[in-house]
């Protein structure tokens, strides 16, 4: 089964990060990319930029709006994503508990929907 994880952090607290600290988080996720690549699990993934380069679109009434910013105000913001085949649930919340941003963060777990 496939699993989505979804990477949140406080884009406020990164932007503070310097250099070397983001070297470090960038080889922590390079290493923990390569063992789930390794291991098989690995399906994609990617880092996303910003929340203030997003643009979030809704249909109202038949008219397309378009808004600067993600969907929601909220602390923590989307920063990126795995896509996994686990065999269940519980190897799914394995791997996401060594994403490096589960230390700072949080990391959502969602099923794929599967269409017959």
């Amino acid at each position: 089964m496939q699993y989505l994880l979804l990477i949140y952090r406080n884009d406020a607290e990164y932007g503070k990060m310097g250099p070397a600290e983001r070297k470090q988080m960038s080889a922590e996720y390079g290493a923990f990319t390569q063992s789930i690549i390794q291991s098989g699990h690995f399906k994609a993934g990617d880092g996303l930029q910003p929340t203030t380069t997003a643009t979030t679109v809704r249909v109202r009434d038949g008219k397309t709006l378009t808004t600067d910013g993600p969907f929601a105000e909220t602390r923590e913001q989307l920063g990126g994503y795995y896509l996994v085949e686990a065999k269940d649930l519980d190897t799914a919340l394995g791997i996401a508990a060594r994403i490096p941003g589960a230390k700072t963060g949080s990391i959502e777990v969602r099923p794929v929907m599967i269409y017959d």
